[in-house]
């Protein structure tokens, strides 16, 4: 099942310095990396890779801030991408139109398995445009051990991955359909994440909408779950649904020692959801979970209104470790 957003590692509560004025501003400038300029196809059929990725140096090499274009109406197939930094100054990704994920599994190596794009060591990047990343997913769904229990587990791309990037914006933007997580932030400083929809069906497997490890300085206007080492976290204004609802943990899987505290989820509203207010423990783990607070929420067909589980499995089968016989 879908899960609305996963964050982790998180020390979130300072505003983000804004260093666009406005995406329509940028997006008017001279200094705009289309990715059609650089042979792409923008058919949604043909390999689209290479001509991103060249687009993404370009504008990276800019000693002036730059804006990489993907138009509107056009769909532009990829493969794995990564489009690293640091770059020479400030950057608009700005998706007008379509990223659409290769439906092959072949084109992810095991060397790249976890990730579709990602983004790693940029300053100052803008993530915007009101267009759409879909992960194209369907035959990733139907391989995965949680849709058909006969299978051997194994990986899939995150869609979206921002890796150890600072003064990172992301808004009015659509993620549907992830091969797995639809979007991850990582390692990174000073964000805020708005207006973003995540769409993906009730029944696909483990679709997380937001997953953010060892941040801070993080805003969030979503729904959320929430894990380890999180601390001073605020969320407002959210509504999701279906998925797990709103969770804290798994906390101290493997025996694990983990901490959460300072946590308050305000003016909520969840919908067919599992879960709404969640805390979740393994058993034979060790930390805290302490000052969470949950108020103003309104559920609607939400089974597990409130609950506490401090003996938490995510296997139907038991787990077993240093065992002796």
């Amino acid at each position: 099942m879908a899960s609305a957003l996963l964050i982790f590692c998180a020390s979130l509560l300072a505003q983000f310095i804004f260093f666009l004025d406005s995406a329509d501003a940028e997006i008017g400038s001279n200094n705009v990396f289309s990715i059609q300029s650089y042979r792409a196809h923008g058919d949604g059929r043909h390999d689209d890779t290479e001509a991103l990725g060249d687009a993404w140096s370009a504008a990276c090499s800019s000693a002036k801030p730059a804006v990489v274009l993907i138009p509107k109406g056009k769909k532009y197939l990829t493969k794995h991408t990564t489009l690293t930094g640091p770059c020479k100054s400030s950057i608009v990704f700005m998706v007008k139109g379509s990223l659409v994920a290769s439906p092959e599994r072949s084109d992810w190596s095991k060397e790249t398995i976890r990730h579709w794009i990602l983004i790693s060591d940029v300053t100052a990047l803008s993530v915007t445009g009101g267009g759409t990343i879909d992960g194209n997913s369907k035959i990733w769904w139907q391989n995965s051990c949680k849709t058909n229990s006969k299978l051997p587990c194994t990986e899939a791309p995150t869609a979206l991955t921002f890796y150890s990037c600072k003064n990172l914006r992301v808004e009015n933007l659509k993620v549907v359909n992830s091969q797995q997580i639809q979007i991850s932030v990582e390692n990174c400083t000073d964000v805020k994440m708005s207006r973003v929809s995540i769409i993906a069906p009730e029944t696909s497997p483990n679709t997380n909408g937001i997953h953010i490890t060892c941040s801070r300085d993080v805003q969030v206007t979503d729904c959320m779950s929430i894990d380890d080492e999180t601390e001073n976290l605020h969320v407002k204004n959210m509504v999701c649904g279906p998925g797990h609802g709103i969770s804290i943990g798994s906390l101290g899987d493997h025996n694990s020692e983990a901490h959460v505290s300072n946590v308050t989820i305000n003016n909520v509203r969840l919908y067919g959801t599992t879960n709404g207010a969640h805390i979740k423990t393994w058993q034979g783990g060790k930390g805290s979970a302490k000052n969470i607070v949950f108020q103003n929420m309104v559920m609607d067909n939400v089974w597990n209104p409130i609950i506490v589980d401090q003996n938490y499995c995510d296997s139907s089968t038991p787990w077993l470790e240093s065992l002796t016989l």
